[in-house]
């Protein structure tokens, strides 16, 4: 590199800038961020912040893509109760630290904008997608019949999470993550998500004889 290389240029440096600036002002809350707010703090004219990122919800995509590349390690430690409880608390830390707020944030905006629906859409497309290793891992140690749905399982894993964040706004313990884990080995053991074994009757009820089936007559026979 010469000497009149600067590193990163100024390319990454205001991209740099404008998401440290869109970070902090999201503390503020979504309802009082703008683009122009942004530009401020971030010290760069609002017309750059537009032509890179077209609108804000461009600019708290790309802070989520930031999250989104970073290594996620899926737990693999052979048993699926611990790496469906360790997946949990990835989670958990996930939904209680920056990501939960942008994630937040992108969720509000989404009805109304389609690019934030897309943005939070492609991110949880791909965390779902590295989670459901977990389950795949527990099929191919024999703890789990070929077959079983990963992608569901990991939806009912993540669902409550989603509830609470962005639902009830209750607390996301540890102790909400271990009994929602809990929860879907239970499910996953008991083959809610095994094709296989077919729809099961409702509670109280039993599957219907062949007399009682639709096209069938029921009385005396003549």
């Amino acid at each position: 590199m010469s000497a009149g290389q600067r590193p990163g240029g100024r390319s990454a440096r205001v991209r740099a800038a404008v998401l440290t600036a869109a970070h902090g002002l999201l503390a503020d809350g979504y309802a009082e961020l703008t683009v122009e707010r942004i530009a401020q703090v971030a010290g760069v004219n609002k017309t750059s912040v537009y032509r890179r990122w077209t609108d804000l919800e461009g600019v708290l995509g790309d802070l989520l893509s930031e999250y989104a590349s970073e290594v996620v390690p899926i737990p693999d430690t052979g048993d699926l109760d611990t790496d469906l409880e360790e997946l949990a608390l990835l989670v958990r830390r996930g939904m209680t630290g920056e990501p939960g707020e942008l994630i937040t944030a992108l969720a509000a905006a989404a009805p109304r904008n389609p690019r934030a629906a897309q943005i939070v859409r492609g991110f949880f497309a791909e965390r779902f997608g590295l989670a459901k290793a977990v389950v795949d891992h527990a099929i191919a140690r024999g703890e789990l019949p070929q077959g079983t749905n990963t992608r569901a399982a990991i939806e009912i894993l993540g669902a409550p999470f989603f509830l609470r964040l962005l639902v009830v706004d209750e607390p996301i313990d540890e102790e909400f993550a271990q009994r929602t884990a809990a929860a879907a080995a239970a499910a996953l053991r008991a083959g809610v998500f095994d094709p296989a074994r077919g729809p099961r009757p409702a509670m109280g009820t039993s599957a219907a004889s062949p007399a009682s089936r639709p096209g069938r007559q029921s009385g005396p026979s003549r």
